[in-house]
């Protein structure tokens, strides 16, 4: 597992190109038949992926986390972002369908991702963050899911937002994720931005074509910087950042946080005006 420690604002300001995507940009993700793991000293989450085709992968711990199995003190998000699929969490098979999404509670040993066609493996996104308490296991389907509509063709940010865990649907200890859809000829998410000073947020970029690229803004208002993000990357978004993006075309994505409370309209809002 890779550890990534945290930047205060001040060395974030200081840092070049390379140092920030060093830093907050999570490239190693997805690959077949392999599970992967970035854990972040910014609210201890972490940020993985599971690519099973020929065989079932199965989440075991890591030193790292000195637990007697993955989910002992910690809780999982896992979204198929792929062909359809299974998570089976101990005894329970999940089917997974694309941009359906699986909440598993802490506590639960046995946990494995598997595909049903290898020509078209589903592709399992994974966060997970510390847990006090244990909330049951559950599905949010897109299908089920209510969808949030919100932007406009004039300011090319149309979009619908899919909340999957959050205080009035799959209940969690401080786990909150969704995706977002930008619609076509559209391309601003979160723009006016904020920050949210109690929440840490991930940010996944998908959907997005081998020659297009969306690039992720960051930083303090005032001193803010551009991350160039490419096809199925991760930024790690500290609370004090601003986090929206623009792309070359339409994209999609899945926002996921954890922090100091769950409430998805706790933000710090800003005018275009006060960024520099």
């Amino acid at each position: 597992m890779e550890i990534r420690y945290a930047a205060d604002p001040v060395r974030f300001s200081r840092m070049t190109t390379e140092e920030l995507r060093d830093n907050f940009l999570i490239h190693s993700l997805f690959k077949k038949e392999t599970i992967e793991m970035v854990y972040s000293n910014t609210d201890r989450v972490i940020i993985g992926s599971a690519v099973p085709v020929d065989s079932p992968l199965i989440l075991s711990t890591t030193d790292e986390l000195r637990a007697a199995y993955f989910t002992e003190r910690r809780e999982l998000g896992a979204l198929n972002i792929g062909g359809k699929g299974t998570i089976e969490v101990n005894s329970n098979v999940y089917e997974m369908e694309e941009f359906d999404c699986l909440y598993i509670g802490k506590g639960n040993e046995k946990i494995s991702f598997k595909s049903n066609n290898p020509d078209d493996p589903a592709v399992f996104y994974l966060l997970s963050y510390p847990a006090h308490t244990q909330y049951p296991t559950k599905p949010s389907r897109k299908k089920d899911a209510e969808p949030l509509n919100l932007g406009s063709d004039e300011n090319s940010n149309k979009r619908i937002i899919y909340k999957h865990i959050h205080p009035d649907g799959i209940e969690s200890c401080q786990l909150v994720m969704g995706v977002t859809l930008m619609a076509e000829g559209n391309v601003w998410n979160t723009m006016p931005p904020h920050t949210h000073e109690r929440r840490m947020e991930v940010y996944l970029y998908f959907d997005i074509e081998e020659s297009d690229r969306v690039f992720h803004l960051c930083g303090q208002p005032h001193e803010t910087r551009h991350i160039v993000v490419s096809n199925r990357q991760a930024v790690i978004s500290p609370s004090w950042s601003i986090h929206c993006g623009v792309g070359t075309s339409a994209y999609s994505f899945c926002w996921g946080m954890g922090g100091e409370n769950q409430l998805f309209y706790d933000m710090d809002h800003l005018d275009i005006g006060d960024l520099k």
